[in-house]
């Protein structure tokens, strides 16, 4: 998890359309921690994975989102965890 936790970063979400467009973005409810998520992706912990998935805590970036994000200049917390990026809205003030 040391790892992983190097390799993330906040970055904007225009940054990410590529990733989006390919359907390789995966968003993480603000519930759940960002590198723990990534880690149980990661040693392909199907269990946690398919519970989360299907509690909607972590899901595919909708289009929805996605132009929301976009039309508010959005930064997002992201970690790489290939093929995916696991990105979490950063709720800090600015």
């Amino acid at each position: 998890m040391l790892k992983l936790n190097r390799e993330t970063s906040r970055i904007l979400w225009t940054e990410l359309q590529r990733f989006y467009a390919q359907g390789a973005v995966l968003v993480v409810a603000p519930e759940l921690d960002l590198i723990a998520t990534a880690a149980a992706v990661a040693n392909d912990d199907a269990a946690a994975v398919s519970t989360w998935m299907k509690d909607n805590l972590l899901q595919k970036a909708t289009e929805k989102l996605a132009m929301t994000w976009l039309a508010e200049n959005c930064e997002v917390w992201a970690v790489v965890v290939a093929p995916w990026v696991l990105v979490q809205q950063d709720r800090r003030p600015a």
